[in-house]
């Protein structure tokens, strides 16, 4: 069985091949997710996705006859669609600033932390700001708008013709979900939205067949499974939720690194420090916290690979640090200006990788102290190739550390939909030590963050 997964992700959108039986990727093409920077807003250019979906498909098609269709996405983004199924506005860019210029007036309608398990957060990364803001500042076009759809159910909608709701995107930091209670949350209600939420079907069910013309257009098979999708950060964490005990956490790094604890002991989380509680593909609250991990590793100009011994030398004897944040107005420190206790200059350039390395692991070892993480942390995506990132985990947690063995977990996971199991995974164990010094170089981090 060879899944198709579309995989959509904030920096780069895929399709993916999975074969079902294995759950190796057999194939795969990528291109740049870039933002329309034009009116009415920055958003996202879904026409020139949707070519590139129907052409991969085609092309990958040919190479392994697809059998069924998954389909995964970045969160914090909804599409408003009308009776004719063709958007009535841009899917907003969540990066955009716009939703705040009603920030205050949505505050007053918006559930509390204690309901929703959503933080108010910069930006459009509450998906009910944007929706509000869009309804009060664009009324006439938001009033043609017959659904809602997060984003992964946009996409599965395109190609079936279905509308669903699912609780992974809704329960994303998005305000419209109550994650204990398993319903939308009070400001759909008090807003008007109830009809326009589609019915909640599961992540994994099937929503239809691929329409015909698509299936034309991409030389499929007809008749071919479109199943309604999942955000991209549980994909990362189903095949863990349906294959391994509690506890355990999952660190699922991109653009952004989201840390999800599952068996976590009870804690109260602080919406002040990008803590949040998700929902898993089976309806579960997760307790989780993110920051922009991979953003920021882009940024500084991070680069994979191992580091020669003497660089992480350097590093801890002269005690070379980055204090958070990169970005700042997110993540478990927000509104702090990132600082080097070195000047980076003064630092050779494999050294310099050791200190974004450090920083971005001392960095998930606050997110996992914040939401109650324990026993083992599973990290997935492009940081479990870094070793230095993984040894500094290992060493800021003091708990095993094990590495994925995919560079895109999400693909795989959302695969597991289609294939209506999950394979166990392949998981490496950190053996590796740093050398003496690294656990005072833990505590000396933390010891400056607190008293900055």
């Amino acid at each position: 069985m060879i899944i198709a997964v579309i995989d959509i992700g904030k920096t780069n959108a895929k399709v993916v091949l999975v074969d079902g039986e294995s759950f190796r990727e057999v194939a795969a093409r990528t291109i740049p997710n870039g933002v329309v920077q034009a009116a009415p807003y920055p958003h996202f250019d879904t026409e020139k996705l949707w070519a590139f979906i129907v052409e991969s498909l085609a092309a990958l098609n040919r190479e392994h006859p697809i059998d069924a269709i998954s389909v995964t996405t970045h969160g914090a983004t909804a599409a408003l669609v009308g009776d004719d199924g063709t958007l009535v506005l841009p899917v907003l860019d969540y990066e955009h600033a716009g939703p705040q210029e009603l920030g205050e007036e949505y505050r007053t309608v918006r559930p509390r932390f204690e309901e929703s398990g959503t933080p108010v957060l910069p930006v459009g990364l509450n998906a009910g700001s944007q929706i509000y803001w869009q309804s009060k500042r664009f009324p006439e076009k938001f009033a043609r708008a017959r659904w809602i759809l997060m984003y992964a159910q946009y996409w599965s909608f395109r190609l079936t013709g279905v509308a669903a709701s699912e609780v992974t995107s809704l329960g994303c930091h998005a305000d419209l979900w109550e994650p204990r209670n398993g319903r939308f949350s009070s400001v759909v209600k008090n807003q008007g939205w109830t009809d326009l939420m589609p019915p909640v079907r599961k992540a994994g069910d099937v929503l239809g067949p691929i329409r015909p013309e698509i299936a034309q257009a991409a030389r499929l098979r007809s008749g071919i499974p479109v199943h309604c999708g999942i955000h991209d950060s549980n994909a990362s964490l189903l095949p863990y939720v349906l294959t391994r005990q509690a506890p355990y956490a999952v660190v699922s790094t991109g653009t952004w690194v989201v840390v999800m604890a599952i068996g976590a002991r009870p804690v109260v989380l602080d919406e002040a420090r990008d803590t949040l509680v998700n929902v898993n593909a089976l309806g579960d609250p997760v307790p989780s916290a993110r920051f922009m991990g991979g953003r920021a590793f882009s940024v500084l100009g991070g680069k994979s690979g191992d580091l020669p011994p003497e660089a992480i030398a350097e590093v801890l004897k002269r005690g070379a640090m980055l204090l958070p944040s990169l970005p700042e107005d997110s993540g478990p420190f927000p509104g702090r200006k990132a600082a080097w206790t070195v000047p980076r200059e003064d630092l050779s350039e494999d050294a310099v990788q050791a200190v974004i390395a450090f920083h971005l692991a001392l960095m998930t070892a606050t997110c996992l102290d914040l939401i109650g993480a324990e026993g083992p942390v599973i990290v997935e995506g492009p940081f479990a190739a870094n070793r230095a990132f993984l040894m500094m985990l290992k060493v800021a947690t003091g708990r095993a550390v094990l590495a994925g063995g995919s560079a895109t977990g999400t693909s795989v996971g959302a695969a597991c939909l289609a294939a209506g199991r999950a394979p166990e995974p392949a998981l490496v164990t950190i053996a590796e030590e740093l050398p003496p010094g690294a656990a005072d170089y833990a505590a000396r981090w933390r010891a400056l963050v607190a008293d900055r």
